[in-house]
């Protein structure tokens, strides 16, 4: 990789972010599997570095956080004993952060559904913003440990819980979500507004990411295989959305309508990370 000429690192780093499957990026650009994969790698751990120095006392208002699905290995229905265990076989799960107004990815983190992993998630989150925030979430029970844990009180959190239906039965439905048939929002802390209660940014950034990134994808081939090669993929995901990609409502990138950056980055500068 380090014989790689920027410009070809910058290409394939090009297609990795435009949801190209690793063995697709090997076979259009003519370098080896192994290179692509130590560059992953790299470049990765350069963003995670980066993004995790740089993405403080953010003037954020209003956050809105969600998980996302993905396995690594094999699903969770073939996991068996003390694979049960283990972070990395079966079901991982995305924990994110975006500014509602922004759109800025706050922070991100890679692990279990449960509070073991979303009370560091929040207090992460917590550690990164200048001014109290309004938060909002679905209704997963994890959150009202973790926001407790990470605010302490100074925060203004309120939940969304969507109900739905019985899930589709047929097998041309079995992938297909089920109808969706109310929301309920309830204030958990502080004096959030209301209107203001909303996990719709942050589910539409999620679909960015199944789109983005081919080990995200359903019904997939080219799930992760292992969990870091997982996280290094996330991590220049949201290097790239946060400060290459021109958010198409703002018209400049994330990094940029938060004040992180002065200018769009190009494909070079992300690989010049590493």
């Amino acid at each position: 990789m380090n014989r790689l000429p920027l410009e070809k690192r910058a290409q394939i780093i090009g297609l990795l972010v435009e949801g190209m499957s690793m063995r697709a990026v090997t076979r259009i650009t003519g370098v080896s599997i192994n290179t692509v994969t130590k560059l992953l790698e790299d470049v990765g751990m350069a963003c995670n570095f980066y993004q995790a120095q740089t993405l403080v006392n953010l003037p954020c208002k209003n956050v809105q956080c969600d998980e996302i699905w993905a396995f690594c290995g094999k699903k969770q229905k073939n996991v068996r004993g003390p694979e049960l265990d283990v972070l990395g076989i079966g079901d991982v799960w995305t924990w994110t952060a975006i500014c509602a107004d922004t759109k800025l990815m706050v922070t991100y983190a890679v692990g279990k559904r449960d509070v073991t992993y979303a009370a560091p998630f929040i207090m992460d989150l917590a550690s990164r913003l200048a001014n109290r925030i309004q938060l909002s979430t679905d209704g997963h029970h994890a959150y009202v440990r973790a926001v407790e844990a990470g605010f302490a009180g100074d925060v203004d959190y309120g939940m969304l819980k969507k109900v739905y239906g019985a899930a589709p039965q047929s097998d041309q439905r079995r992938y297909s979500p089920a109808e969706f048939v109310s929301a309920q929002k309830r204030v958990m802390v502080g004096n959030p507004d209301e209107a203001k209660i909303s996990t719709s940014y942050v589910e539409r950034q999620n679909l960015t990411m199944r789109m983005g990134m081919r080990r995200f994808t359903r019904l997939t081939n080219g799930f992760s295989k292992k969990v870091e090669n997982l996280e290094h993929a996330v991590s220049l995901h949201f290097m790239h959305y946060n400060f290459a990609r021109i958010h198409k409502t703002l018209r400049v990138t994330p990094a940029m309508a938060a004040g992180v950056s002065d200018h769009v980055w190009s494909l070079e500068e992300i690989a010049e990370l590493a």
